[in-house]
């Protein structure tokens, strides 16, 4: 069985709201975004991979700080997974010796970079991470993660998709599905310009997904979470919903 706690589950900051990060097990993250703070020190130095839905602040924001504490205390690179079009942001935007040291040079080889295509699976201890196709404002990916038992999918950042939710379909043993809802239904055209879901695209997607999938919403913008979620509600009523809270624990 896998353990993924959610370590960030908001559109953004403010209060107790933390950004974009979840962890697999003790070893692996999902992005990486200001949840990751939280955690202490020795629970960072042991994560070995993180695989990023994509390249947007929320979503990486501590990534280099990651890398920079496990510098000296582990002997391999952190591993970071992700489409070939997110790591020549990280690269170019990142790792750059202007924003953050280049850890992924020969003289600081503290961060690999490790591509990822649609269609291939990465194995890591017996679960399989596969990344799916999502719409964004820019290159982004799904990561479907796979126990054997079950499979969890979370989107990342995407508005609606007839392409995403057709991957979902032959997936069997699909039982959760961690999906953004970001805006109101009265925001739907920065839905479509920015690529996130409000509760009207939510549900044409959910239309797709069986009733028996639990369904998290995550990624609300804050300060409007109570007004997103009665619109979800009244937007999805057939479907098992529940929000994503930091802090939880969900087991597959």
């Amino acid at each position: 069985m896998i353990r993924l706690k959610v370590l960030g589950a908001s559109g953004g900051i403010g209060g107790e709201a933390r950004t974009t990060a979840l962890q697999v097990d003790e070893d692996t993250l999902i992005d990486c975004g200001t949840g990751v703070g939280d955690s202490p020190l020795a629970a960072l130095i042991v994560i070995d991979q993180v695989f990023l839905t994509h390249a947007h602040l929320d979503h990486i924001a501590l990534l280099p700080m990651l890398a920079d504490a496990r510098v000296d205390r582990r002997d391999e690179p952190l591993v970071v997974y992700g489409l070939p079009e997110t790591l020549q942001t990280l690269r170019e935007c990142i790792f750059n010796n202007r924003v953050w040291p280049d850890y992924t040079s020969e003289a600081l080889p503290y961060v690999r970079l490790q591509p990822v295509a649609f269609g291939e699976t990465v194995e890591i201890g017996g679960r399989r991470f596969q990344p799916l196709p999502v719409k964004h404002a820019i290159p982004a990916c799904a990561w479907r993660i796979d126990s054997g038992a079950a499979s969890l999918v979370f989107t990342g950042d995407t508005t609606y998709s007839e392409t995403f939710f057709a991957e979902l379909k032959p997936i069997a043993n699909l039982r959760h599905l961690i999906i953004e809802t970001t805006f109101l239904n009265a925001l739907e055209a920065a839905c479509e310009a920015a690529g996130h879901n409000n509760a009207r695209r939510l549900a044409l997607g959910l239309a797709h997904v069986p009733p028996g999938v639990m369904v998290h919403i995550t990624h609300m913008e804050p300060g409007r979470e109570e007004e997103i979620w009665a619109e979800i509600q009244a937007a999805c009523p057939r479907h098992c919903l529940r929000r994503l809270t930091r802090g939880e624990v969900i087991v597959f």
